[in-house]
């Protein structure tokens, strides 16, 4: 796949492939709370086209920005970084 230099990127888990052509991705990401400093965790759950439903179920996705594909979908499947065990 050709990597655009103005499309979003992220990685995470995937969380289920129940769908036909699409996955659930769990993406994590680290912030420091502005008053107290604490760092919080944040997770954010999309939908991701699979064209050929290779993802399985606790596999590290990279994941990019793409147009609207369905009323919820909006990211595709660039590679699959880890799989499961």
């Amino acid at each position: 796949m050709s990597i655009s230099a103005n499309r979003k990127f992220r990685i995470g888990v995937v969380v289920s492939n129940k769908m036909s052509k699409s996955i659930s991705v769990n993406i994590e990401r680290l912030l420091e709370h502005p008053l107290y400093h604490k760092v919080l965790k944040k997770r954010k759950r999309v939908l991701a086209h699979d064209e050929r439903n290779e993802c399985r179920v606790g596999d590290r996705v990279r994941i990019s920005e793409t147009r609207p594909l369905s009323k919820l979908k909006r990211w595709k499947v660039d590679e699959i970084l880890e799989r499961a065990e």
